[in-house]
C-alpha cells in the first residue's frame, strides 16, 4: 500500500456510508426518508467512534496533503454535532413541507465529508477539494425546496456567487503556485520571505474564504440566502459550514504563511471590524427572523476574526471555544423559529414572537436563553466566548480591536434584547402550534441548558480541550 489511509478512516468511512445510503434509499421506494435520517444520524456517530480511535499522536497521509491533529478532531468533533443536529432538526419540517425526500440527509453527509477534508487539508489541492465538496453540497441544499421561488433564487444566488468566491481562490492559489513552486502548506511554512507575488495571491485567497465564512465585505449572499433557503438548511448554514471554513482559514494563516503574519494580519483586522460593525447596525432594521439571525452570524464571524487575528496560541483557543459556544447558541436559536407555526405554515417575523411568554414560556424562556447569550450577557456561555476572544487580543496588543468588539457587542445587544421585550411585555400574538418536533424540543432544551448560568462547569474542560487542540498548530 503506497500510503497509510489510517488518518483518514473517518472520511473514507463517512463516503462509503453515504454512497450506501444513497442506494438504500433508491431502492426501498416506502418509507426510505425516515430510515435514511436515522440512518445518517448514527453514521455521524460511527464517524464520530471512529475519528477518536484514531485521535493519537498526529499524523499525515498522502505526501502530506492530509493531516490529523489534536486541532482536526476538535474542529471534526464540532461539524459533526452540528450535522446531526440539522439532520434531527429538519425530519418534522421536511415532511409538513412535503419535501421529505431521503436524498436531504445524504446531501448534508457529503456536504459533511467535504468539510472534515477542509479542516484536515494539507495543501491547496485538498483544500479546493473539501471546499467544493462543501459548496456543492449546500448549493443543492439551499435549493432543495425546488416548489418555492424563495428557495431556488436562494440556491441560484448562493450558486453564483460561489462561483466567483471559488475562482478568485484558485486565482490566488495559481499566484502562490507560480511564484513559490509549491502548494503544500509545511514548504510554504518553511520559506522565510514570500515574492510579492505570493503576497497578492494570498490576498485573494483571503476572499475566497471570507465569502465562506460570510465575513464583510463578501457578505452579501448571506441574508438572501438564510431567509429563502428551508429553516433546518439555514440552521446548518449558520453552524457546521462555518465552523469548518474558519478552521480551514485558522490552517492557512498558521499553517502555511506563518511568516506573513505582518500582512495577513492587515487584512484579518479589517475584516473583522468591518464585519462586527455590519452585524451590528444592520440587524437592527430587520424584522424577519432569519435575516436578522443572518446579519448576526456576520457580526459574530467577525468575533472570531478577532482571535484569528492575534496570530497566537491563546487567539486560537479563544476561537475554538468560541466557535463551540456559538454553534450552540445558534442552532437553539433556530430549533426555536423551527416552532414558529401558525395555521400549519411557518411564520418568520419577529412580531410573531409577541406575548411569547404567555402562550408557551418554555419557549419564550429558551429563547430569551439565547438571545441573552448571543448578546454576550455575563454568566451565560455567549459571555465566555467573547471574553476569551477580547483577552487574547489585549495581550497581543490590539486594544483598538478589542474596545472597537466590545462597542459593536453593546450594539448588538438592542436587537437581541428587543426580541427579549417583545416576547414577555408585548400583547400576545396567535399561539403557535404545538407541533410533534420532539427532536427539535430536546435540541432547544439541550442548547439552553449549554448556554444557561450551568455553563460555568462546562467552560473549564472546553478550555482545557481547545488548549491542546490549538497547540497543535503551534
Amino acid at each position: 500500500m503506497p500510503f497509510d489511509l489510517t488518518p483518514a478512516l473517518p472520511e473514507i468511512f463517512l463516503a462509503l456510508a453515504a454512497m450506501a445510503l444513497l442506494m438504500l434509499g433508491v431502492y426501498r421506494k416506502e418509507g426510505n426518508f425516515v430510515l435514511v435520517s436515522r440512518l445518517s444520524v448514527l453514521t455521524l456517530l460511527l464517524t464520530a467512534i471512529v475519528m477518536f480511535t484514531q485521535s493519537g499522536q498526529p499524523a499525515s497521509t498522502f505526501n502530506g496533503m492530509f493531516v490529523m491533529d489534536g486541532f482536526a478532531v476538535f474542529m471534526k468533533s464540532l461539524v459533526l454535532i452540528g450535522s446531526a443536529a440539522a439532520i434531527l432538526m429538519s425530519r418534522a419540517y421536511l415532511v409538513e413541507c412535503g419535501i421529505a425526500r431521503y436524498e436531504f440527509p445524504v446531501v448534508i453527509l457529503l456536504a459533511t465529508l467535504g468539510m472534515m477534508m477542509m479542516i484536515s487539508a494539507g495543501d491547496f489541492l485538498a483544500l479546493y477539494m473539501g471546499l467544493e465538496l462543501q459548496s456543492l453540497s449546500l448549493y443543492i441544499l439551499a435549493a432543495f425546496d425546488r416548489e418555492r421561488t424563495r428557495a431556488t433564487e436562494a440556491g441560484l444566488k448562493y450558486f453564483v456567487l460561489g462561483a466567483l468566491s471559488s475562482g478568485m481562490l484558485l486565482y490566488g492559489i495559481s499566484l502562490v503556485y507560480g511564484f513559490t513552486g509549491t502548494i503544500g502548506f509545511a514548504y510554504l511554512a518553511d520559506m522565510s520571505a514570500m515574492p510579492m507575488g505570493a503576497v497578492v495571491g494570498l490576498v485573494f485567497i483571503l476572499a475566497g474564504l471570507a465569502f465562506k465564512v460570510s465575513a464583510v465585505p463578501f457578505h452579501m449572499w448571506t441574508p438572501d440566502v438564510y431567509e429563502g433557503a428551508p429553516t433546518p438548511v439555514t440552521a446548518f448554514f449558520a453552524a457546521a459550514p462555518k465552523i469548518a471554513a474558519m478552521a480551514l482559514l485558522a490552517r492557512v494563516l498558521y499553517g502555511a504563511f506563518p511568516s506573513m503574519a505582518d500582512a495577513w494580519q492587515q487584512v484579518i483586522v479589517f475584516i473583522a471590524m468591518a464585519s462586527m460593525a455590519l452585524g451590528a447596525f444592520a440587524a437592527l432594521v430587520q424584522t424577519n427572523i432569519k435575516r436578522l439571525l443572518a446579519y448576526s452570524s456576520i457580526g459574530h464571524v467577525g468575533y472570531a476574526l478577532v482571535g484569528v487575528a492575534t496570530g497566537t496560541q491563546q487567539g486560537l483557543e479563544g476561537v475554538m471555544i468560541y466557535l463551540a459556544i456559538y454553534m450552540t447558541m445558534t442552532i437553539g436559536a433556530f430549533a426555536v423559529v423551527l416552532s414558529m407555526r401558525r395555521d400549519g405554515a411557518m411564520t418568520e417575523e419577529i412580531s410573531d414572537l409577541a406575548g411569547l411568554s404567555r402562550n408557551h414560556p418554555r419557549l419564550a424562556l429558551a429563547m430569551a436563553i439565547f438571545m441573552f447569550s448571543l448578546a454576550g450577557i455575563p454568566l451565560l456561555a455567549g459571555f465566555f466566548g467573547k471574553l476569551f476572544i477580547f483577552l487574547a487580543a489585549v495581550e497581543a496588543g490590539m486594544i483598538i480591536l478589542a474596545v472597537f468588539g466590545l462597542v459593536a457587542s453593546v450594539v448588538a445587544a438592542y436587537y437581541y434584547l428587543r426580541i427579549v421585550k417583545i416576547m414577555y411585555f408585548d400583547e400576545p400574538a396567535p399561539a403557535f402550534d404545538e407541533g410533534d418536533g420532539s427532536s427539535i424540543r430536546l435540541i432547544t432544551l439541550a442548547t439552553a441548558l449549554v448556554n444557561s448560568p450551568v455553563s460555568f462547569l462546562l467552560i473549564y474542560p472546553l478550555m482545557v480541550l481547545a488548549a491542546g487542540a490549538a497547540a497543535a498548530l503551534f
